[in-house]
């Protein structure tokens, strides 16, 4: 299943100054029954966002109208706990595109870059300097340039570079998964097979 093509995201962010958020919190394990990635959004965080009659939690901060947009900022150790992709289909379906921290879960970082959403895995440092900033003014944006494997603070110009697998940066630029690489080389894989053939 093809994604958005990831290029330059210009965007405010949403800070989540919490650290080893693990993927029963982003979406928690009553919820995995659905076998279609859509519709995950609407529980994100659900036990956080929610009080048990279904009201919104006033204090929590995807409840907070100041704060918007496609990058949400999380404290170290994002996306730990057990391996479900339903917690990558969940911050994806909400509107996310880019998850910033300090350190991400091996599995829940392939899982996110398989459907399309960017982790940029920051210095400790500059993860402190994006907080500040967001706390400074809740609209403030940053820019994350997948091509320079960049992330700006765009009222400082302050930026920090990040590293990713060439693969996973090449499928993010077109918007492929694993099955959408293959089929873009399809006529490839017909000669090449063609050309092996005795």
């Amino acid at each position: 299943m093809a994604y958005d093509k990831f290029n330059i995201l210009r965007s405010s962010a949403v800070p989540l100054p919490i650290e080893n958020v693990d993927t029963d919190q982003i979406i928690p394990a009553r919820f995995l029954k659905a076998t279609e990635r859509k519709g995950f959004g609407d529980n994100l965080f659900r036990d956080w966002r929610y009080n048990a009659d279904d009201t919104p939690k006033q204090d929590f901060v995807l409840n907070n109208p100041i704060y918007s947009g496609k990058i949400l900022v999380g404290g170290k150790n994002f996306g730990s706990g057990s391996s479900r992709e339903h917690a990558a289909w969940a911050i994806y379906d909400y509107g996310f595109r880019c998850v910033v921290s300090s350190f991400f879960a091996d599995i829940f970082k392939n899982n996110a870059i398989n459907v399309g959403i960017l982790p940029v895995t920051v210095s400790p440092e500059f993860l402190d300097k994006i907080f500040k900033a967001i706390e400074a003014d809740p609209k403030a944006e940053l820019e994350v340039s997948l091509p320079d494997q960049t992330i700006t603070i765009l009222a400082t110009g302050e930026n920090e570079s990040f590293v990713i697998n060439g693969y996973k940066k090449h499928n993010l630029l077109n918007g492929y998964d694993d099955i959408d690489y293959l089929q873009s080389m399809k006529e490839e894989i017909k000669s090449f097979a063609a050309a092996s053939k005795y």
